[in-house]
């Protein structure tokens, strides 16, 4: 199943040739989320890719730019993984993914919210491994560098250039990068990974 809060035609597009299909729910709700995940039933592999950015400068962030980073990003990966966990624990088997971003490990000018959102994920992620690992359920983090996607598409071109100059492999990345690292990491081949941080930056954060 796909979720999807908005871009309904990805969704559809990506559930069809998945042989899924796509619902629509607002992750950063705990009755939506659950709901999602009780309408999917036993799950076997939870990937929590939900993002969004509200960018600028702290002293001029407002409160709801910081919330709704916050809820979206951080919150929705908690309600997620707390409703998919217990059944992951009661069959004692289960992989879960959730989506960081570089910018929880470095940090970028004038997204403290969307760091502060990306580098939470990973703590959490890391605890929840310590906590399921007994069960024989493992969580593990993807963390993006910069990917090829509509957000990078309108930077100026001086951003793209910078972004560039600072990758070591001189190129941005795509979303088949990021989506091979996921499919990896919810695979038998990653049966003993559990509580890492796949970076996929082009070597931006080493």
């Amino acid at each position: 199943m796909v979720g999807y809060r908005s871009g309904a035609e990805e969704a559809e597009a990506v559930a069809r040739e998945t042989g899924g299909r796509a619902v629509q729910a607002d992750v950063s709700s705990a009755d939506e989320a659950r709901a999602l995940v009780d309408e999917v039933g036993d799950l076997d592999i939870l990937v929590n890719n939900a993002g969004l950015t509200r960018d600028g400068v702290l002293a001029r962030m407002t409160d709801e730019d910081w919330r709704s980073v916050i809820d979206t990003n951080l919150s929705s990966v908690f309600y997620t993984c707390r409703a998919a966990s217990r059944g992951m624990m009661k069959r004692r088997a289960g992989s879960i993914v959730n989506v960081s971003s570089i910018v929880g490990l470095r940090g970028n000018w004038g997204q403290t919210n969307y760091a502060a959102s990306k580098a939470g994920i990973i703590g959490f992620t890391k605890s929840l491994a310590r906590e399921l690992g007994s069960r024989g359920v493992r969580a593990n983090v993807v963390a993006p560098g910069y990917i090829n996607t509509r957000l990078t598409d309108v930077l100026p071109e001086e951003a793209q250039k910078a972004m560039l100059e600072n990758t070591p492999l001189g190129k941005l990345g795509d979303p088949e990068d990021v989506a091979g690292a996921v499919r990896f990491l919810c695979s038998d081949e990653a049966s003993f990974i559990t509580g890492e941080v796949l970076l996929v930056d082009g070597g931006l954060g080493m």
